[in-house]
Formats: structure tokens, C-alpha cells, sequence
């Protein structure tokens, strides 16, 4: 899948480069840092449907980053941590679009040294819990067969129970995942639509049926999951196609450690970029303001319509209403 491989001369020689090249089988082009090349100048993000370029590379800098407001369940510390940069998807609401100059992938290796950071920022924090995020500028899971850094955070997490990590994905690609215990501190979390917009939206991705029925199987296998409807996109029937979905995972709603629920949204460059780049989604429907935040979305009135509309719906199919909160919303 990968057009070209680029390799940071200095990491040539370390046994994780070495073993994601031998699953790729592909001869490496060395570079002095991957942000000489990668980003230099603009490629359009649709490129990625003809020409998907890797870069493996070392992460400097901010290893980790403070999440905004009502990203996370309420009353916690929450930071992401930055594993990778761009997503073999593509999703037509992805911030990505407009984020970065190029949709290639890049890879950072020095998990140890961001493991390290997180053990620094839990001494910040002391008797609380503090969550860790991974899936905000890539997939979680989507490359980890190839990426194989699993264990280290799986590791972390044994370590320190007071440490949560979320794996945020929309894949279906858990066979590195199962092969290691569940534990309490580990939450694997899905990104759904109703199928049917998942279809027009989701682009690249495992259908929403492919998703439920992996979350379904981690259930299965004693591991912590969670959901998250966002983007909810609206359309006339959309109380009705979210019953649905909700259906769909009867099986274990009063199981999930939480739902988050989030209207499609977007900063100004992405939804100029999105209007560019899929001029005739189903996203165009809606009426968009700019809202409290700055970001381009729904006006208040209507996205809490929606959302408490989607929230009673999930209570009535037994996720419990403590489990339920608002992404990326102002305090009520």
C-alpha cells in the first residue's frame, strides 16, 4: 500500500525499524528527519487515494498533549499521546484534511520516551486518575500488526493502575490487542455511525457491523470497551437510524464504560478544506454557524436537540445515563 518508504538515518539501526520493514518488504529511502521532507509543501489530502507515502521516525518535542474541555469523562486529567501522524482512512469530517500539509503516515518509534513522559505526568497528578488518549492524529489500531508497541502500553498500564488508556479507533484490527490480557485500566473504543452513514461518510473504513462485531468479541474476551457516536450528522430520520445502531449493540450497552456523544464539527480550515475536497457530502445538509469555540457547527439549540434526543434513545437501551456525556460542549 505504501508508494515510498522513508527511514530517519538515525533510527536505521533499531530492531523496531527493522521489524516493521520486514512486514512491509519494502527497500527503505534513508532521510536526515522525516519533517525535511514530509509537509515541506502542500499535497492535496485526497493524494492519499492514489499515493500513500510511510515515514518512520523519532518524535520530538511534545511527546504529549493536554486534551480541550469535555474531551473526556468529567472531573479527570486527560492528554493525548502522539504514536503516529495521519490515518489510512478517510472519513470526510477528518480534521486531518486541513491539519497537516500531506496525508502521508508517519510512524514514531521512541514509544519508551512518550511511556516515560506519561510516568512524569502521572507525578503531576498525585491519587487521581489520569486518562491517556491515543487515536487523535491516527487510527489507534488500524496499524499496530505492523507497528507492534502494543505491549509497552499494555505493560504501562500494569504498571500503574492509576493510568487509563483509551484506544480510540475505528478499525477492526484487534488480533495484536487480543493477544494480551484485559485489564481494568485498558478501554478500547469505537467510533460508530448508523450503517447507513457510515457508508456515505466513512470512507475506507470497516462498516459499522464490522465494528460492533469486534467489540463485541473483545466483550467476549473480558476487555473494557466504550463508544462514541460523534460525528452525529443530521438527516430527517436520524433518531431513527440511531435506534437502530442502538439495537445493534444491545448485547453489551449496560456494559460500556462510557458514551460519548458530539456533533460534526470543524475549525475553519477544515471545513473549507472538507468543502473542497467532498463538495457533495450529506455534511452540507445541515445549517452550520460558527459557534462559542470558533469551530463550524451545528447552532446550539439544534446539536442539544440532537444530542439529548440520541441520549434518551441510549438510556432506553440501557446505557446507563452516568456513562453518557457531551464531546466537546461548554458547560451547560
Amino acid at each position: 500500500m505504501w508508494n515510498e518508504v522513508y527511514v530517519e538515518e538515525s533510527l536505521k539501526d533499531h530492531p523496531r525499524i527493522h521489524s516493521i520493514l520486514s512486514k512491509i518488504n519494502k527497500s527503505p529511502i534513508m532521510i536526515p528527519k522525516y519533517d525535511d521532507l514530509w509537509g515541506r509543501s502542500k499535497k492535496p489530502y485526497l493524494q492519499k487515494r492514489d499515493s500513500l507515502n510511510l515515514f518512520l521516525a523519532r518524535k520530538v518535542g511534545q511527546l504529549l498533549k493536554l486534551a480541550p474541555d469535555a474531551y473526556g469523562t468529567a472531573g479527570d486529567p486527560h492528554y493525548y499521546f502522539i504514536h503516529a501522524y495521519n490515518c489510512i482512512y478517510e472519513c470526510q469530517y477528518c480534521y486531518l484534511q486541513g491539519y497537516f500539509n500531506s496525508p502521508d503516515i508517519v510512524l514514531f518509534i521512541n514509544h519508551e520516551e512518550i511511556i516515560a513522559e506519561m510516568e512524569k505526568t502521572l507525578l503531576i497528578h498525585p491519587g487521581k486518575r489520569v486518562w491517556f488518549h491515543a487515536g487523535e492524529f491516527s487510527d489507534s489500531l488500524a496499524l499496530t500488526h505492523l507497528t507492534g508497541e502494543l505491549d509497552l502500553y499494555h505493560d504501562f498500564c500494569k504498571r500503574h493502575p492509576e493510568a487509563y488508556i483509551e484506544l480510540r479507533t475505528k478499525s477492526v484490527n484487534t488480533r495484536e490487542l487480543e493477544k494480551l490480557a484485559p485489564l481494568p485500566n485498558l478501554i478500547v473504543s469505537f467510533s460508530l455511525s448508523p450503517e447507513s452513514m457510515a457508508k456515505r461518510i466513512d470512507l475506507k473504513t470497516p462498516g459499522t457491523g464490522g465494528r460492533i462485531r469486534a467489540m463485541k468479541s473483545l466483550f467476549d474476551k473480558g476487555f473494557k470497551i466504550a463508544a462514541h457516536f460523534d460525528p452525529i450528522i443530521y438527516e430527517d430520520a436520524f433518531k431513527e437510524r440511531y435506534e437502530e445502531l442502538l439495537l445493534s449493540m444491545k448485547s453489551f450497552n449496560s456494559s460500556l464504560e462510557y458514551l460519548s456523544l458530539g456533533v460534526v464539527r470543524f475549525t475553519k480550515d477544515v471545513y473549507r478544506e472538507m468543502e473542497r475536497n467532498y463538495p457533495d457530502s450529506v455534511i452540507h445538509t445541515g445549517p452550520m454557524i460558527k459557534s462559542f469555540d470558533g469551530k463550524v457547527r451545528y447552532h446550539r439549540p439544534m446539536r442539544m436537540w440532537m444530542m439529548n434526543s440520541i441520549k434518551e434513545l441510549s438510556i432506553t437501551h440501557g446505557i446507563p445515563s452516568e456513562k453518557i456525556y457531551l464531546c466537546m460542549e461548554e458547560h451547560a
